[in-house]
Order: structure tokens, then sequence, then C-alpha cells
């Protein structure tokens, strides 16, 4: 089963002053990521406010994103749900779509238990024979992924390959690294710690950093593979106050609107998420005209 490693993103989903999605930013987006060295593109996660988008965009987000990377990169697409049946039907369309593999969050709002979450990824695991990288974000979802049940799936599922971990804890990923080595590909989903797990054992990201500046998480990710760890310090401490500015608000709030700014998207966002703050776009304006990237 293929396994996925480096900087990746987790693509916003533009959308236009309507509310419609809106295709040609979208293009326009992966474009970017392939132009900056992007190893993966992650559409339709949180970061690409798939709690809100219709099953039916849900659908065409995944595949107008693997239409446009042409294979150019690997496409994981987003297809988790609080529903277990949900996700299966937005997995089967995302390997109908192309996709090269998936990304499946917890079950939010429902808090199910360690035995419902493993039951929750077999089920998918059974249904659609494509690689799948587990999605632990507690303070999203009110739900923790236990390192037990992580072991569990590794040890049993071999299509779950891999685990995008954002508790924020760097102990978590060497609890996880230091149960299963090699086993599962772990990936930092918490952009101001990206370095600090390379150091422990995570094998890339799935960034939202990289939406605004993907050559810098790039950059920091091949100094790590290349052992330049003078390098990777360096560039991490670059772009930390890019990471800090883009969470000052719910994500994607300020990715969005950084991108915006930098003439990629429109600014629109759906509701319940509101437009920035005038104080977080000032701050998010200074920052890129650091980074040159205004």
């Amino acid at each position: 089963m293929r396994t996925f490693e480096g900087a990746m993103t987790a693509l916003v989903t533009p959308m236009r002053a309507d509310g419609r999605v809106d295709e040609e930013a979208l293009d326009r987006l992966v474009e970017a990521q392939i132009a900056g060295g992007i190893d993966a593109l992650v559409p339709c996660g949180t970061t690409g406010e798939s709690a809100t988008l219709t099953p039916e965009e849900h659908v065409a987000v995944i595949a107008r994103v693997v239409k446009t990377a042409r294979g150019r990169m690997p496409v994981i697409a987003g297809a988790g749900s609080n529903a277990t049946a949900e996700a299966i039907h937005y997995s089967k369309a995302a390997k109908e779509a192309g996709a090269d593999g998936l990304l499946h969050i917890t079950p939010y709002y429902n808090k199910p238990t360690q035995e419902g979450l493993y039951r929750h990824f077999r089920a998918i695991a059974e249904a659609v024979p494509l690689p799948i990288i587990v999605y632990n974000v507690p303070g999203r979802t009110g739900v923790d992924l236990a390192v037990e049940t992580v072991a569990r799936l590794a040890e049993t599922t071999p299509s779950v390959v891999g685990i995008k971990e954002a508790t924020g804890l760097v102990v978590r990923t060497q609890q996880i690294a230091q149960r299963l080595g090699d086993r599962l590909t772990i990936l930092s989903g918490e952009d101001a710690i990206n370095y600090p797990l390379y150091a422990v054992g995570a094998r890339g990201c799935i960034s939202v950093v990289s939406n605004v500046a993907p050559k810098l998480v790039g950059d920091l990710w091949d100094a790590v593979v290349a052992g330049d760890h003078a390098l990777a310090r360096k560039l991490h401490y670059r772009s930390l106050p890019l990471a800090d500015a883009l969470f000052v608000e719910s994500n994607p709030i300020p990715a969005k609107t950084a991108l915006a700014m930098m003439g990629l998207i429109g600014p629109t966002l759906r509701l319940p998420l509101a437009p920035a703050a005038p104080a977080t776009e000032e701050r998010l304006r200074g920052v890129l005209k650091e980074l040159a990237l205004l």
C-alpha cells in the first residue's frame, strides 16, 4: 500500500463573492503549490471548509484538484465525516475521481469510544481500497485517538498508512513513534511545531502555512531530509511568525485573508466563519511583507 511523506498542503477552498466554489482560483492555487515544490495536496480537510461544503461540492472540489494536478503530485482527499456511512461515500467518490489516498478525521461531535473509533476506520478501510491517513485533532473534534488505538489500527489494518498528528503535543508523536517505529508515517498537523516533530520521528506535515508559503515549508522539510539541521532550524524560526499569525483566528480565516491579500483568491468564507478582524489583517500584512510575499 502506498505511503506518503513530505511537505503537503491542506488546501483552502476558494469561493466567489456569491458563495459558490471558485474553480478557477482553485486551479491557480494548485499550480502555485506545484510551482512551490509541495509534495502532495490535501483538499477538503478542515482548512478546506469541508464542514460547510455540500456533498456535491465536496466531490467536485476533489475531482477538480485531481484533474488540475494531472498526476504531478499525489492528491490525498479529505473524506471525513462524523457518520461512517457518509465517510465511506466520500471515500468511494474520491477513489472514482482518481485520488491517491484519503485523509479521515476522527468523528466529531458524536464523541465515540476508542472501540467506536477503531470500528469507524476499519469500516472505511474495508469499503475502499485506498491508503488512509487518520487525522487526530481533539481540539476540533472533542475526541482523542489514543496511542493504543492508533497501534491497533496500524497492526490490523494495512491500508492505514499514516496519522496526521494535531494534538499539539510533541510527546504524542514520540509515543507513537516509539510504539510503532516505521510502520506508520507520522505527519505534523500543527505548523508551529513541524520541525520539533520532525526531530522526534515525523516524516512530513499536512500544512496550513504552505497555502501561503509553499516554498518555505517545503525547503524546511528538504533541509531535514538532507540532514542540514542548522538550515532547518533557521527556516523553522523564519516560518514561525507566519504559523502564529495564521492561527490567531479560527483556521482558515487568516489563511484565506492572506491569500486574498496576495491576489490568489477572493476573501469569501462561509458562515459561521466571519471575515478577519482588522487587527488580524494588519498582523498578516506585516508578516507577509517581512517574508516578501506581498
